[in-house]
């Protein structure tokens, strides 16, 4: 069985370090990427089946650095990670056509298991039409 890959996009390396570990045990392949840039180069050289991005980052924006994964790639599970919950982010997620909104928290077991399940939810109906 080929793992599933997940690039997961934030600039706090803690937070990379613990959701890589915790994706990994889960038996995902993960790539990690610590600035907007550097996410979508890896984006556009991994392929990755799904990413987790943050959205306050220092030199692009996550919802910038969405806005480009729109562009070539349409369909690709992309959930937003955020410290905060308002409904400006809401409206971005909807308008941007991201495929979830995952609000972090100081433990994120219950996160980790949605982001699983979304994940494979999200990957198995790629590209599909109803």
């Amino acid at each position: 069985m080929v793992k599933k890959k997940v690039l997961i996009i934030d600039d706090e390396p803690d937070f990379l370090k613990m959701m890589k570990l915790r994706l990994e045990t889960l038996k995902y392949d993960v790539v990690t990427a610590s600035s907007g840039r550097e996410g979508l180069e890896k984006a556009a050289s991994e392929d990755p089946d799904a990413i987790l991005l943050d959205i306050m980052m220092p030199d692009i924006d996550g919802l910038t650095v969405l806005k480009s994964i729109r562009k070539s790639s349409p369909d690709l599970p992309v959930f937003i990670l955020t410290a905060y919950s308002n409904d400006e982010l809401k409206k971005a997620e909807r308008e941007l056509d991201a495929t979830g909104l995952i609000i972090k928290t100081q433990d994120m077991t219950k996160e980790v298991k949605k982001i699983s399940t979304a994940i494979d939810v999200a990957v198995k109906y790629r590209g599909r039409t109803f």
